[in-house]
Order: structure tokens, then C-alpha cells, then sequence
């Protein structure tokens, strides 16, 4: 099933690529970049929602719910943590001097030796 949402979530990224591809850009000419095309909106005038931009909305809206099936099915498939083959690190201690004062307090400094 996994293989299956994959392929699908591939071919939905290549039809995405393509339909953007496709499309013209609003004002994209050359008399947009020295005032053209006389619209005072922001990107340009906005037309009509022509069938390549309906079919880009949906195939990002398809592209959404397939990254979603496919990030909650690697989820489960995870059977444990990355560092769940290695092993715990051994740390050696010595055993506590009778007598000795806990963490080093109240120990008297010891001359340097060489």
C-alpha cells in the first residue's frame, strides 16, 4: 500500500510541475516591468479561474493528502528509535573509600607531585 500512495504522490509532483509550467504568468511581458498593462492591483488583473489553474489547485490539495498518508504510514512502519541497535555505554566506577567524604567536599588540598 505504502509503494502504491508513493507512486501516486510522484506522478501528482510531476503534474504539478507540468501544469505550472504551462500556465503564463500574469503580466509577465515586457511593458509590465516599465508600468504596462495599467491594472493597480499587486500581481496584475486577476482573470478568470481558466481549467489549469482549477487543475493546479487540485493536485496541490491531492499533493497535501498524499504527503500526509505517506508521512502517518512511515510513522507506523517505524518499528523503533534510531538508536535502538546500539548498545548502552558501560561506565567503570570505583567503590566509595570508608571514611571518605562525599564528592570531594572538605578534602584538604594535596601537593603537586611530579
Amino acid at each position: 500500500m505504502f509503494y502504491v500512495v508513493l507512486v501516486i504522490h510522484i506522478i501528482i509532483c510531476l503534474f504539478i510541475v507540468f501544469v505550472i509550467l504551462l500556465q503564463s504568468g500574469t503580466s509577465a511581458d515586457v511593458a509590465a516591468a516599465f508600468g504596462g498593462m495599467g491594472s493597480q492591483t499587486a500581481f496584475g488583473p486577476r482573470s478568470g479561474a481558466n481549467v489549469l489553474t482549477k487543475a493546479t489547485s487540485w493536485s496541490a490539495v491531492l499533493f497535501m493528502i498524499t504527503s500526509i498518508i505517506l508521512s502517518v504510514m512511515m510513522s507506523h512502519r517505524a518499528t523503533g528509535s534510531v538508536l535502538s541497535g546500539t548498545k548502552p555505554a558501560t561506565t567503570k566506577t570505583a567503590p566509595a573509600q570508608p571514611g571518605a567524604p562525599a564528592n570531594g567536599s572538605n578534602r584538604e588540598p594535596q601537593p603537586m607531585t611530579r
